[in-house]
């Protein structure tokens, strides 16, 4: 059994803004905006959708094939890849391109604005889906935009149970096709679409169709709500999932990434979904008491002891 997981690898580029941008911001000259920011502290880390997702699953004993396109400037990233014993075959390295880098300014009230350079994302992976099994498990999240709609046909090819996370790439999929028929073709067959509510009603006014038309056409529907925990669509109904006490929350930003390891975990250890989302729940509670997408960590006793404290006698995969 092996882990695929699609998406992005990028430097995150981190910065805190002392004051709100509110009050810097001229409501009535929208139209001619023209701010500059004083940032008081700047920090690089190791980001991106791929990247993320399988930090937490290394933590947790798995070692899934990431898929993404890095540029000239990953040597370092890649060891740090290596040394956590994660297989590199599956990212696509072009020498004459950056590896894609995302500036983030943060404000006094947790106001984000965000800034992304695709970069080598931009070029498509050319995995083909060798070695794929029925027994394997994929995730699609944002990140090159030909791979978001290639790599659900292969894993449907192969009979492999895939999760479906367009997340910050709906809009741009949607630039592709006005009619929502790519995101349409990549839902249809998948085990899970995985969004938060907002991205959800992105999906649901592109496509035209209900919350119930895209349960008819994958496995199931997770959405998630922040701080306020997730939902489960499924042919069972609707399921409520908790959050996990988080010590502090220092940095909510990669808390969704995180919540994807652990359900990956519990899905590819045969947890039913519900379980799955529960650690899911508890990855992610760890992630937010860090600044950064992939600083946190956690032992199987921690984790176990958190888990339990938020969901009880719940099932859970241990490693």
């Amino acid at each position: 059994m092996s882990i695929y997981v699609s998406g992005s690898l990028a430097f995150d580029r981190i910065m805190n803004f002392p004051d709100t941008f509110d009050a810097h911001i001229l409501p009535e000259k929208l139209h001619i905006l023209n701010v500059s920011f004083i940032i008081d502290d700047l920090v690089e880390r190791r980001g991106g959708t791929a990247g993320n997702i399988a930090y937490t699953l290394a933590l947790m004993g798995e070692r899934p094939h990431v898929l993404a396109s890095a540029g000239k400037d990953f040597a370092d990233y890649a060891a740090y890849l290596e040394s956590l014993d994660l297989p590199m075959e599956g990212i696509r390295i072009l020498p004459d391109e950056f590896t894609p880098v995302c500036y983030l300014i943060t404000d006094k009230i947790s106001n984000q604005i965000n800034a992304f350079y695709p970069a080598a994302m931009r070029c498509p992976t050319l995995w083909k889906g060798e070695n794929l099994t029925p027994a394997d498990w994929g995730i699609i999240s944002p990140g090159n935009l030909d791979d978001m709609q290639t790599l659900p046909r292969i894993f449907r090819e192969r009979k492999t149970p895939y999760i479906y996370d367009p997340g910050q790439s709906i809009a741009a999929l949607v630039s592709l096709s006005p009619d929502g028929q790519i995101l349409v073709d990549a839902i249809a067959g998948s085990a899970i679409l995985l969004t938060n509510d907002y991205e959800l009603e992105m999906i649901v006014k592109a496509t035209g169709k209900t919350r119930a038309e895209l349960r008819a056409l994958t496995g199931c529907l997770i959405t998630t709500y922040g701080e306020r925990g997730s939902e489960i669509l499924d042919a069972e109904g609707s399921c409520s999932i908790g959050v996990a006490p988080a010590a502090r929350v220092s940095d909510p930003t990669g808390a969704g990434d995180a919540y994807r390891s652990g359900l990956l975990k519990g899905l590819t250890h045969g947890l039913d979904v519900r379980n799955a989302a529960r650690m899911g729940a508890t990855c992610a509670s760890f992630c937010v008491e860090q600044q950064g997408t992939q600083e946190h960590s956690f032992t199987l006793e921690s984790f176990l002891a958190r888990h339990r404290s938020a969901f009880g006698d719940a099932p859970v995969v241990t490693w």
